[in-house]
Parts: structure tokens; sequence; C-alpha cells
């Protein structure tokens, strides 16, 4: 039987894509024959070079196209540009955001600004926008996978603002599922535990041990961990699952 990850054909925009999740996810998407949209904001050249080398690396076509999730202006040249390069998008990683860490008191207004403009409001963005693309597809509509975070279901300390937007995300995507499905356009989200990236790197080693033995399979996840998961959600393996927040976190308890 042949294998029914095959995406030869499709289009696929993931943001955030300079490192970490957003990378390994656009290399899986490759991988499995998609052409893929590569977004980030920072370092447009670094990010051409890279889609330079993943189109080399993985014989498929892969562009670069910055763009700052914290600007709706910004999200819709995106799509145009999209759609002028590319001609259709079936799948949208919505990856990029933000983690600004403080306790309750120490919040600053730009914080909150800063956090809910990329976190919730790109997100809403991106859903917005991909949806006119997907809608040319017909029938065979497309998968939008956000990311929010265990922090979004569980809380922690010194996470309020983020746990808010990352628990934003998930209502948003519920209601997009349940408003999209007519159309065929399938919306769920990733709820990411303890992931190795660059962003938690930089935590003190007590509190990443600390982090560790609080997961259940006993290790930090990977890149890649989330990334199969979204490509289980943007392949046909899931063409009937909508709606879904889907845990990545090895049993991981806060």
């Amino acid at each position: 039987m042949a294998s029914l990850i095959n995406l030869s054909g499709k289009v696929a925009l993931v943001t955030g894509a300079s490192r970490g999740i957003g990378r390994a996810c656009a290399e899986i998407l490759l991988a499995h024959g998609a052409k893929v949209v590569l977004n980030a904001v920072s370092d447009p050249s670094a990010l051409k070079k890279l889609a330079e080398e993943l189109a080399k690396k993985y014989g498929q076509t892969c562009f670069a196209m910055p763009a700052d999730a914290a600007k709706p202006e910004a999200i819709t040249q995106l799509y145009k540009d999209i759609l002028q390069e590319a001609g259709r998008l079936d799948i949208l990683v919505a990856n990029a955001g933000v983690m600004e860490d403080a306790l309750i008191g120490m919040i600053t207004p730009q914080q909150i600004e800063h956090t809910l403009s990329v976190n919730v409001g790109g997100v809403i963005n991106h859903i917005q926008m991909a949806t006119r693309l997907m809608r040319r597809n017909g029938k065979d509509g497309g998968s939008i996978v956000t990311l929010s975070s265990i922090i979004g279901r569980t809380g922690n300390i010194g996470q309020t603002l983020y746990g808010a937007s990352k628990a934003a995300v998930m209502g948003a995507t519920l209601s997009a599922a349940k408003e999209l499905a007519g159309d065929n356009i399938r919306v769920n989200a990733l709820a990411p535990g303890f992931i190795d990236t660059d962003m938690t790197a930089k935590l003190p080693k007590g509190i990443r041990e600390k982090r560790v033995a609080s997961i259940g399979m006993q290790r930090i996840g990977t890149a890649d961990d989330v990334a199969r998961t979204v490509l289980f959600l943007a392949s046909p393996l899931s063409q009937y699952v909508t709606g879904q927040i889907v845990g990545v976190d090895g049993g991981m308890v806060i």
C-alpha cells in the first residue's frame, strides 16, 4: 500500500521557520514532497540562504518570504506574494511566537501589546488570509496547524501573559475549526510541552532538570517530535480530524 503522506503538488507556509520547531516543520514537509514558504521576521538574508540550502537538500521548491506577524499589513502582503509565486496554499503552520516571562506585577504594557499582537493577532490574521487562498482549492480545502503550548492549558508561574496568549490560540483554533469545516479546511492546534529549542536552552540548569523530571517519558522533547505531529495533521492521514488540541509533551505534568 502506497504511503498516504505524499504532499507533492501541495504548498505549505511555515511561520517562524528560521530555527527550532518552525525549521523542523519546514524540513519534514519538504521531505514529503511539499513546496514550502519559509517565513520569519529577522535577518531576511539568512532566511533566503536557508531556503536555498533546504531546496538543494530536499530537491523541492523552497521560498523565503520575510514578514512580521505583529503587522497585519505585512501578513496581507505575504499572502499576495504566495499567490503570485506559488499559485496556491494548502497548508499553514502558524508557529511564529514570542515568550516574555514576567511575574504578576512586573508585566509591562509593552510586553502585553507585543505578545498579544504576535501570538494572538498574528495567528488570527494568518488564519484569515490562509483561508482566502485555501477556499480557492474547492473540495481539496486545506490544513491549518497552530502552535499553542502546554502553558496555555495548565499555566505556570511567571507566564501569565504567555499562558493567556497560548490559551487564546486554542480558542481561536476551536472556533475557526467550526467555522471552516464546511469549506473542508481543517484547523488543529498543537500544545507542545518542554521542547529542546533555543528558547528553552537559556533556562538555568536547575530549572531545566526540574522540568525534565516532570515529564513522564523522562526526556526533553525535540523539534522533530513536534514536526512529526504537524506532518500528520497536514497530511491526508488526518483528513477527518479538525478542532483538536493535540498535546506533544511526553506526559508532562506542570
